[in-house]
């Protein structure tokens, strides 16, 4: 019960000040996110340092940033390419880098953290310009020549 009520207080607390710190600073945060975040980063620090923490409040917080951030990464997505399968793809490796993560299992983390590196820069770096224009190109150079 301690470590729930450790982990909610942390969520709320960091985005408290998150959400503070935007409303001052006008920067596109999400509150939430960074409490989550910021919980799960101070977690992994403090087991780092020797201190006990309870591994499944852990890994459910890393579970929650690799979903979330594959929400980002599907809005983000340039035209033409697959949300479900970017999510099919980074959601199982994401949980994999989290798994290594909270177990700690560097190698295992490594090499998921470089898949996943992969997987967004082939998903969400747009295709270079093949010489064929589409036709919604073509209709607005059209409008713009009728236009003025």
């Amino acid at each position: 019960m301690t470590a729930i009520l450790t982990t909610t207080v942390s969520i709320f607390a960091i985005a408290g000040v998150a959400w503070a710190a935007r409303k001052l600073l006008r920067a596109p945060v999400c509150p939430i996110c960074l409490g989550v975040g910021g919980t799960w980063l101070w977690m992994l620090i403090a087991r780092s340092l020797g201190y006990a923490v309870d591994t499944t409040m852990l890994a459910i917080l890393l579970g929650g940033s690799v979903a979330g951030i594959a929400y980002l990464g599907e809005k983000r997505l340039p035209q033409g390419r697959s949300p479900l399968l970017w999510k099919t793809l980074f959601i199982p490796v994401g949980f994999v880098a989290a798994y290594a993560l909270a177990a700690p299992q560097w190698i295992l983390f490594a090499v998921t953290s470089l898949a996943l590196v992969l997987l967004t820069a082939f998903f969400l770096v747009p295709q270079a310009a093949s010489g064929e224009q589409s036709e919604t190109v073509e209709e607005l150079k059209k409008k713009m020549q009728q236009c003025c």
